[in-house]
């Protein structure tokens, strides 16, 4: 039996540093694009994916489910997801982090497992999904749609920047802009250029931001 415990402590602290690593490598991709789950995140959804399995194993041990105790793992990384997507008001930008949350948490289960070739695997294919698409998507992004839109604020000596940063951050290229005083409106016009959902999307955060009293598509 003290054989026994002494493996299993071993296998455990295995598992639990490679959570530390496989977690830490992608958290760190996340961390340098400025994401909401990031370094520190990514860790310890691994590592508690990790224990959380393993102990779901051992405490069955031929006397129940051991798929109970990580079924409700999936459970739980599913509200962090949820969370990272509704990090940013009226913008749909957290879907990337929290499909990351999601696979991080399947590593973790993974290593739990024993399954360490394909924990490892699994780590490498998603580095590349995140680091190396980024070209492909950029370059699928020359070829975007376009749209012009039209928004009436209230003017301030910030308004137009605020706008402007608002539309950078969903996404989206401005190819032309220009702003007129009318009445008591300051109107601004943009030229966009991006993904045709983030279109929409930035429809929607305008409508929301401060000083903004509408926005429409100026067809």
């Amino acid at each position: 039996m003290a054989v026994t415990l002494q493996q299993l402590r071993l296998d455990l602290l295995l598992q639990l540093v490679l959570a530390v690593l496989l977690g830490g490598l992608i958290g760190l991709e996340r961390e340098l694009w400025g994401k909401p789950a990031g370094l520190r995140t990514n860790i310890l959804i691994c590592l508690g994916a990790t224990l959380f399995t393993t102990l779901s194993v051992h405490m069955a041990a031929g006397r129940g489910d051991p798929g109970r105790v990580a079924a409700q793992v999936l459970t739980g990384v599913g509200f962090i997801g949820a969370g990272t997507i509704l990090h940013t008001r009226g913008n749909v930008t957290g879907l990337t982090s929290a499909a990351t949350i999601w696979v991080v948490a399947a590593i973790g289960m993974a290593l739990g497992v024993g399954a360490y070739v394909e924990a490892i695997g699994s780590t490498v294919l998603v580095l590349v999904v995140l680091v190396g698409l980024v070209k492909v998507e950029a370059f699928v992004g020359r070829w975007s749609s376009r749209s012009h839109i039209v928004v009436h604020a209230t003017p301030g000596s910030t308004t137009f920047e605020d706008v402007e940063t608002l539309i950078r951050r969903g996404g989206l290229d401005i190819v032309r802009c220009e702003s007129r005083q009318e009445n008591v409106d300051l109107v601004m016009e943009f030229d966009l250029r991006g993904p045709h959902r983030l279109h929409d999307q930035a429809l929607v955060a305008l409508q929301h931001a401060p000083g903004v009293r509408s926005v429409s598509t100026g067809e």
